[in-house]
C-alpha cells in the first residue's frame, strides 16, 4: 500500500534575539573573508574577446561613490543583445549570491520547472497485520525545503499504511546526493547560512536554540521547530559556560552537535538558528519522535550507506522546482541553491562532490555565452567563484524568462528623491565582506527591457580581515551602503539614458 502527499511549506525561522517567529531564510549578507586556493579542477577556457570598452557615461557616479576596489558593470538590450554600457566588463569578479541566478537557470534547464523532490519510507519486508519483520527506511531525495511539519505528514501516512510495529532497524538513507558537513569551510562555525547538505535535509539543516532566563540560570531548548510541530532533538545539545570568548564553541563525536555558549552573551530571553552538521541523523531523530506520536515505536536511527531493496509505503513531495527557486532567489537560501545545483548535475551522471557539480555548472554557463567563469559552489558563498559583468549580463539577456522569479528593487534614494515612475527593476542581490553585487532586468518607461550586472569587490580589504572579526568586520557596513546607493543611481541613469 502506498500513500502520497504533495506539499509546499517554507520553514519558519527566528531572528537571533527575542524568539519571535519569522521566515527562515539565508541572510543576504553571507560572510566569507579569506579566499582559498583552487580546488584542482580543470581550468576554464579562456574568455572570448570582450566588447571594446569605452569610457562609461556613468563614470562620474562611480567616482563620486568613492568605493575602494573594483567596480564593474554591463548593460545589454535584451531584444538586440547590444552592449549599451560597460565598465570592467571583461574582468572576473565575485558574484556572491547573484550566482543563484545562474543556479536557477541551470536547475530549470536540467530538471524542468515541474520537478519535485521526494521523501519516501520503504520497508524491507511485507506488512502483515500491521507488523514489519524487517527494516523501515527513511529515504531522502534531497528536498531542501523539507521541514518538521512535512515529516509529521509522512509519519501519518506510515500509520495510514497500517504499520504499527517494526522488528528490524530504523535506517536513514541520504546518499542520493553528495554530502558535506558545511557549504564553505572558512565560515564562522555558528552561522546558520552555512549548514550541511546532502540527500536528506531538514529545516534547512538548522536547529532552533532558545534560552529563557530563570533567576541565576537559563532554560535551554534545542528544537526541530516548524509551524505546527517543534519537537526537541538529541542530535544537538547546548551548555552555558562562564567565559569571555568565544561566544559559541562546537565539538562533535561524529553523530552529535555539541554546542556551548558564553553566559555573558545571552542576556535575558532570546533565540537563534544554529547549523546542523548531521542532517540525516537529525531527520531520523525527529521522524522517530513523530512516528511515536502515531503509534509506531522505532529504535534510534542508523545511517544506511546503500539503499537496500524495499517496498514503498509512504511518500511526500516538495513544491514544483520553479516556485521553489523563486523562494530561493527571494530569500537567498544557500541550501536550496546547493541542492538544486547538485541535483541538476546529477541529471548528467553521478556527481561525487560539490566542487565537481559547480564545475559542471561552469561548463553550462560558458555554453550559454557567459564567457570565462569559475564556480566553486551554487550559492555564491565561496569567494573564489568569478564571472565577468558582461558574461553575467549576456547570460541574463538570453534568459529573460527569469525576470518574474526575481525580487522587485525599490529605486528610491530618499523621501525627497523617490523612485522614477514607470521604471521596474527585478534583480538578485549579493553580499559578502567587501563584495556587493546586483544583477537582473530593467523595464524602462517606454517598455524597453535591459539586462544588467553590477559587481563590486575590494579583495585587499576582504583578505585583511582577522578571523575574530569575520562575522561583523569594521568598515564593511559603510562600504556596502555606498555600493548599494551607487547601484540605484546607476540603474536610474540607465533607465533614463536608454529608455
Amino acid at each position: 500500500m502506498t500513500s502520497s502527499l504533495t506539499r509546499r511549506v517554507v520553514l519558519g525561522g527566528l531572528a537571533a534575539t527575542g524568539g519571535s517567529m519569522a521566515l527562515a531564510r539565508a541572510p543576504e549578507t553571507s560572510i566569507r573573508p579569506v579566499p582559498r586556493d583552487g580546488v584542482g579542477l580543470p581550468p576554464a577556457p579562456s574568455a572570448p574577446a570582450a566588447a571594446r570598452e569605452l569610457v562609461s557615461p556613468s563614470e562620474p557616479l562611480v567616482q563620486r561613490a568613492g568605493l575602494s576596489g573594483d567596480v564593474g558593470f554591463a548593460v545589454v538590450d535584451v531584444k538586440t543583445g547590444a552592449v549599451l554600457e560597460t565598465r570592467l566588463g571583461s574582468k572576473p569578479l565575485p558574484p556572491a549570491s547573484t550566482l543563484k541566478t545562474v543556479t536557477a537557470l541551470y536547475a530549470l534547464d536540467r530538471l524542468g520547472p515541474q520537478y519535485r523532490f521526494r521523501t519516501q519510507v520503504l520497508v524491507t519486508a511485507p506488512v502483515r497485520n500491521g507488523r514489519v519483520d524487517g527494516d523501515l527506511i527513511l529515504v531522502g531525495g534531497g528536498d531542501p525545503t523539507l521541514d518538521t511539519d512535512g515529516l509529521a505528514d509522512l509519519a501519518v501516512l506510515v500509520r495510514e499504511a497500517g504499520i504499527h510495529e517494526v522488528t528490524g532497524a530504523f535506517r536513514v538513507y541520504a546518499g542520493a546526493l553528495p554530502r558535506g558537513d558545511r557549504i564553505d569551510s572558512d565560515q564562522p562555525e555558528h552561522v546558520s547560512y552555512n549548514p550541511a547538505y546532502g540527500g536528506m535535509n531538514l529545516n534547512f539543516n538548522r536547529v532552533h536554540f532558545e534560552w529563557k532566563r530563570r533567576q541565576d540560570s537559563y532554560e535551554i531548548t534545542m528544537q526541530a521547530r516548524a509551524t505546527r510541530f517543534r519537537p526537541s532533538t538529541s542530535v544537538a545539545s547546548m551548555s552555558v559556560v562562564d567565559r569571555k570568548t568565544p561566544v559559541f564553541d562546537h565539538w562533535s563525536n561524529g553523530s552529535r552537535d555539541n554546542w556551548s555558549v558564553a553566559r555573558f552573551a545571552l542576556g535575558r530571553d532570546g533565540a537563534r538558528w544554529l547549523p546542523v552538521r548531521y542532517p540525516a541523523l537529525y531527520a531520523g531523530d525527529v521522524f522517530r519522535t513523530l512516528a511515536r506520536s502515531n503509534g509506531l515505536v522505532l529504535p534510534p536511527a542508523k545511517i544506511a550507506e546503500t539503499l537496500p531493496p524495499g517496498t514503498l509505503v509512504a511518500e511526500i513531495s516538495s513544491a514544483p522546482l520553479k516556485p521553489m527557486l523563486q523562494d530561493m532567489l527571494k530569500y537567498s537560501t544557500n541550501l536550496t541553491a546547493e541542492v538544486s545545483g547538485l541535483t541538476a548535475s546529477a541529471a548528467y551522471s553521478e556527481v561525487p562532490s560539490l566542487d565537481l557539480s559547480a564545475w559542471r555548472m561552469s561548463v553550462f554557463a560558458r555554453s550559454r555565452g557567459a564567457g570565462a567563469v569559475k564556480f566553486f559552489d551554487h550559492s555564491g558563498l565561496n569567494y573564489d567563484s568569478g564571472i565577468t559583468p558582461e558574461g553575467m549580463t549576456r547570460l541574463l539577456a538570453a534568459n529573460a524568462q527569469l525576470a518574474p522569479l526575481l525580487k522587485s528593487v525599490n529605486l528610491s534614494l530618499a523621501k525627497s528623491n523617490p523612485a522614477p515612475k514607470g521604471v521596474a527593476v527585478h534583480a538578485k542581490t549579493g553580499t559578502l565582506n567587501f563584495v556587493s553585487s546586483l544583477a537582473g532586468f530593467i523595464e524602462t518607461q517606454r517598455g524597453r527591457t535591459l539586462a544588467f550586472a553590477f559587481l563590486s569587490a575590494d579583495t585587499a580589504k576582504r583578505d585583511a580581515i582577522p578571523p575574530a572579526e569575520r562575522e561583523r568586520p569594521p568598515g564593511v557596513k559603510a562600504w556596502g551602503g555606498r555600493s548599494r546607493t551607487l547601484q540605484k543611481e546607476l540603474i536610474r541613469g540607465w533607465a533614463a539614458r536608454y529608455a
